[in-house]
């Protein structure tokens, strides 16, 4: 079994828990060579430091954003290249605008590759082997998603750090006029600027599958094991730890990064209040650059596993 993991596969998996070299060894044996049961071995073992939701190490590119004219739509897309400097080229940044033009065009779910490319009669797959021919390095359209608002509201788009994290958020009203409101702009930037920041997986507690959270809470039961926590005590020490988890990954449920001891459903409360009319935030997508990609093996990890091996 134990040839069948490779170390590019335990350097993986130490990128996304932070456990120790020879515990994420162990844990990809097995779980014979499959990521995601090894992430799972380490949490249920209490040996992460941190388990990344997000995946393995970022690539360089871009994440984008825009939103139509009315407001009731928006697109973020990812479009990744090789190297951070490429990442800044003039060229590669007017293409990755480009394909978010054309991704708002496009139809939900539509294969971008396919899309007419802005401003020319080529596609986008067209358009983007050309570049990767004229800059040296491969680019990939990663992938992109739709927040669409329907009936009164909007749609928002934040783009941080120079495209690193992107999120759009739909947020609906029960009426249009509420819109333009200074206080309602106000909430739905800091909402989706929360959302980049913490990264919540669900809106609301309502929306987390009933898997997910028998899943997490399998994850607890068997670290209070690893503890040596006893069993009747377990279920309590679960319900706990399950309530806490939910108010990690719910953005209703988060405390505020602008008010830290509220949380966002008390400010969008109060802002309902305010404006005299119901305030909802529908859906959100968050892009975070590279998520889920893998690099190839860094030098120092060559002479960690050497020096793990006595060398």
């Amino acid at each position: 079994m134990a040839e069948q993991v490779s170390m590019q596969q335990v350097k993986e998996l130490r990128d996304r828990t932070q456990a120790g070299l020879n515990d994420c060894r162990s844990a990809m044996v097995e779980a014979a060579g499959d990521m995601e049961k090894a992430v799972e071995i380490i949490l249920k073992k209490g040996l992460a430091k941190s388990a990344k939701r997000a995946g393995a190490i970022a690539t360089e590119g871009v994440v984008t954003a825009l939103v139509a004219q009315d407001g009731k739509s928006a697109v973020l897309v990812e479009v990744n290249i090789q190297t951070d400097f490429a990442a800044r080229n003039a060229e590669f940044v007017d293409f990755a605008n480009k394909v978010t033009q054309a991704a708002l065009a496009a139809k939900t779910g539509a294969d971008l590759g396919a899309e007419k490319f802005p401003g020319g009669s080529a596609t986008v797959e067209e358009t983007r082997a050309a570049l990767v021919g004229k800059l040296g390095e491969n680019i990939t359209v990663r992938r992109w998603e739709r927040v669409t608002v329907d009936g009164p509201g909007k749609v928002h788009a934040y783009v941080h750090l120079g495209g690193k994290v992107g999120v759009i958020l739909g947020a609906r009203l029960g009426n249009q006029a509420a819109a333009a409101k200074p206080s309602f702009e106000k909430f739905v930037d800091d909402s989706a600027m929360q959302i980049a920041a913490m990264a919540p997986l669900f809106v609301s507690g309502s929306e987390v599958p009933a898997d997910a959270k028998t899943k997490q809470a399998a994850i607890f039961e068997a670290q209070l094991v690893e503890e040596g926590k006893p069993e009747q005590a377990r279920p309590k020490i679960i319900e706990g730890k399950l309530a806490k988890w939910l108010k990690e990954v719910c953005l209703l449920e988060q405390p505020s990064v602008m008010e830290s001891e509220k949380t966002v459903e008390q400010l969008r409360a109060e802002l309902a209040k305010e404006l005299g009319t119901e305030v909802t935030l529908s859906r959100f997508v968050r892009f975070e650059r590279g998520e889920g990609i893998d690099k190839p093996t860094a030098p120092d990890f060559a002479s960690e596993v050497a020096k793990m091996a006595g060398g």
